[in-house]
């Protein structure tokens, strides 16, 4: 066989392993382990021993249950119930006010966890009822909704970020710097779109009636309730960026600062503690698992020599440019992620896409950035977008899946702009990290 066969095989038995409701981790190093005794014999089985190896001594692999239990700390003590009176309060004054700044709670909420689905479900529980409650359009505000929580994987310290940082070989750091102008950028494109369409139509978004009877001194108490959390980002992110800490070490400062924190507003309980506790393992564990098999089939595909293959038959065979083929790939994500979530997706195209977009010449921290946002744009496209239908289960009885789906539709638009312009303009995610290592 061929190794573009080979290769084309191996994917093949993946996606139908997947499609047949195997785990993620379970498909991918299934395949990985028989094509190695296949191409190999039983020296193939130094494979996945050298991954397990490898990832053990992954010395940057600690930031990832210091970030699961940060974010867990923050969910499960409630301090976004605070956020969102402080948004309320400060914004509710203009008409859509309260949807820009669940946009920000959004925001502020993806530097806590790291996680969209935290977002969603803050989002879903405690924003979109007040929302509805007070006369907002429902289509936008579900728009709103599930966009703002799509920011989770973008804005620092993004879970995500972390996975792709450990199947490509790049900086977590560069990664995450490179991800917070983008994600800035985004949210304020959010923002000015509500603006605009309650501009044009102020009863899709009308002002607050109740805010005449909040007092100043309650205006500046909730206005800590924002400071908290970017107090816990300062506090983790500005060592790093000053090279004072590692990033390991500032991972267990943001752990830390969010527990203290908790304990001191009296949101700290036992029960809380173990919920917390119990949630980082079984994610981390669930995510060692998964990079793990992913380790594994890069390798596979390392040793094939499968990349080269496929480089020249896009390159020379097919005579694709460059750009052609990196606008390929992101449709590509687009079309997975109607039945996939952002680590499958990275974890089975990460060994082909990865080492092509570096052969190609350009660079892996962008490609990062553009990776997160192709995966934040399919979680949310119709027909079978991930977030859609844990957007269904979280909603109000009164919001059905046409209302989600119609919901989302300026809102893709938008982000699909926003890729354009990044697309086109790689500094606005390279400049932050160029500038911090630079120096």
């Amino acid at each position: 066989m061929s190794q573009e066969h080979i290769a084309l095989f191996m994917f093949a038995s993946m996606m139908l392993m997947l499609f047949s409701g195997q785990r993620v981790f379970g498909a991918i190093g299934a395949i990985a382990a028989i094509a190695a005794l296949a191409l190999w014999g039983t020296g193939g089985q130094d494979i996945p021993f050298s991954a397990a190896m490898k990832l053990m001594k992954w010395y940057p692999l600690l930031t990832l249950p210091m970030f699961i239990f940060m974010g867990y700390v923050l969910s499960e003590s409630r301090l976004a119930d605070d956020l969102y009176r402080m948004f309320h309060v400060w914004f509710g004054n203009v008409n859509g006010g309260l949807a820009m700044g669940t946009i920000g709670l959004m925001v502020l909420i993806s530097a806590m966890n790291g996680l969209s689905v935290a977002g969603m479900a803050i989002g879903a529980t405690i924003a979109l009822p007040e929302l509805l409650r007070r006369g907002y359009d429902k289509l936008m505000v579900t728009g709103v909704i599930q966009a703002g929580s799509s920011l989770g994987i973008l804005v620092p310290p993004s879970v995500v970020l972390v996975l792709y940082a450990m199947i490509a070989r790049q900086p977590v750091g560069q990664l995450w710097l490179a991800g917070i102008l983008p994600g800035l950028m985004m949210a304020a494109m959010f923002v000015f779109y509500i603006w605009l369409r309650c501009r044009i139509n102020p009863e899709l978004g009308p002002v607050a009636e109740d805010l005449h009877e909040v007092t100043r001194e309650e205006k500046i108490r909730l206005l800590g309730a924002g400071i908290l959390p970017l107090a816990i980002f300062a506090a983790m992110m500005v060592p790093f960026v000053n090279g004072w800490t590692s990033l390991v070490e500032s991972s267990a400062i943001g752990a830390l600062t969010a527990l203290v924190a908790s304990i001191l507003k009296r949101r700290m309980s036992w029960s809380v503690f173990h919920t917390c506790t119990r949630q980082t393992l079984a994610i981390s564990c669930m995510f060692m698992w998964i990079i793990l098999a992913a380790l594994g089939f890069g390798a596979v595909f390392d040793g094939l020599g499968a990349v080269k293959a496929i480089e020249n038959l896009f390159t020379e065979q097919l005579g694709l440019s460059p750009w052609l083929i990196l606008i390929l790939m992101q449709l590509s994500f687009i079309i997975m992620g109607t039945f996939l979530d952002d680590t499958a997706m990275l974890v089975i195209v990460a060994p082909l896409y990865v080492p092509l977009v570096g052969a190609l010449g350009f660079d892996l921290i962008w490609y990062g950035v553009l990776y997160t946002i192709t995966t934040q744009i399919a979680y949310m496209t119709p027909p079978f977008g991930y977030n859609l239908f844990l957007m269904k289960a979280m909603a109000p009885p009164g919001i059905g899946l046409r209302d989600i789906y119609r919901s989302i539709i300026p809102f893709v638009g938008v982000m699909i702009l926003a890729l354009a312009i990044i697309m086109t303009f790689p500094q606005i995610a390279l400049w932050l990290p160029d500038y911090v290592y630079g120096k």
